[in-house]
């Protein structure tokens, strides 16, 4: 895969042909990029798999074929100047798109065994365990939006013309694909745009550990971080503020409109989002009332009036004969 990032990456500058309004070697490189990010976090969460590691070897393995089955796909309908996703206008294009659709359910299903070994897995550290299963189980939702894709839009069906029709599926809600989008990303700034969700999703796969390590790595500076129970609700409180980013940017995306062209109900839903996080994230970083215990006292018990400090010194030594005396004139 990075030997097909790189390939692309020369083909993104020697190559100016343009395929659905974008570099044709783009699409290939943003694949292969995405798929080395995807296929090392997979490769390091199989490294903490307690039980079934045989399983997890063969399932890793599985993702990681149907990743390169992908790829040669991509790759081979550039080289013939041709759209790899959603392409039935010959029955040979028809047929690798549906191969194609089977190597993302296979992936799919690879990671979703993946995903059932590390929620049986023992891990000690509860804040990294959370971390880990909520950021598979939402790659798992995010790859989820793949699949509406594949389904003809409404225009395709207002058309009439789907068994002969060239296109059927697209990434772009309420707009034609290939139109003006953003940087980088390509995606739609017209329109809703499914691979927004696909997107933010797939990379909580990421994210989410990254933000352990993160807070582990400043706990030697902040002394509350150096409490596991703290970065345990830390991290509760990132992978449910995240859950509910995968869906505002789906319910936006659904409802064609374009990621930098919130309307006033996605502002504030996204405002209502950073609120709650910011309110979870102070509540986690609070002193549970348990632990709110008075140290060990330092300084003299109540009611105790202690003297002048004795003055140091070797301990008086008794005189014998000052005793004497002073028992003599008490029997007389």
């Amino acid at each position: 895969m990075t030997v097909m990032a790189v390939v692309s990456a020369v083909g993104l500058v020697i190559d100016d042909r343009v395929l659905a309004g974008a570099a044709i070697w783009f699409k290939p490189f943003k694949f292969a990029v995405s798929f080395v990010v995807y296929a090392l976090a997979l490769a390091w969460m199989l490294t903490l798999v307690t039980r079934g590691r045989r399983v997890g070897w063969w399932a890793g393995t599985v993702v990681a074929v149907a990743c390169l089955a992908e790829m040669a796909i991509i790759t081979g309908q550039v080289i013939r100047g041709k759209r790899s996703h959603f392409n039935h206008a010959t029955p040979f294009d028809e047929a690798l798109f549906n191969a194609m659709a089977v190597t993302v359910v296979v992936l799919w299903t690879g990671t979703l065994v993946i995903a059932v070994l590390l929620l049986r897995a023992r891990m000690a550290d509860r804040a990294a365990a959370w971390a880990i299963r909520s950021g598979v189980l939402l790659a798992l939702v995010g790859a989820a939006f793949g699949f509406l894709m594949t389904q003809p839009t409404p225009e395709q069906r207002a058309a009439g013309n789907l068994d002969t029709a060239d296109v059927i599926g697209a990434h772009a809600v309420g707009v034609p694909d290939g139109g003006p989008s953003m940087p980088l990303t390509g995606w739609s700034t017209t329109g809703g745009d499914l691979r927004i969700p696909h997107f933010v999703g797939m990379h909580a796969l990421q994210l989410l550990p990254l933000l352990l390590l993160a807070l582990i790595s400043l706990a030697p500076r902040f002394a509350r971080l150096r409490d596991p129970r703290v970065r345990l609700r830390l991290v509760q409180v990132a992978s449910a503020s995240y859950a509910a980013l995968v869906a505002l940017v789906t319910w936006q995306a659904l409802r064609g409109q374009p990621l930098v062209h919130p309307d006033g109900a996605t502002l504030g839903a996204a405002a209502l989002l950073v609120a709650a996080t910011a309110a979870g994230g102070l509540l986690a970083l609070r002193t549970p009332r348990g632990d709110r215990r008075p140290g060990p006292r330092t300084g003299p018990a109540p009611g105790h009036h202690p003297g002048p400090d004795p003055v140091p010194g070797p301990s008086p030594v008794p005189d014998p004969k000052s005793d004497s005396t002073e028992t003599k004139e008490l029997v007389t």
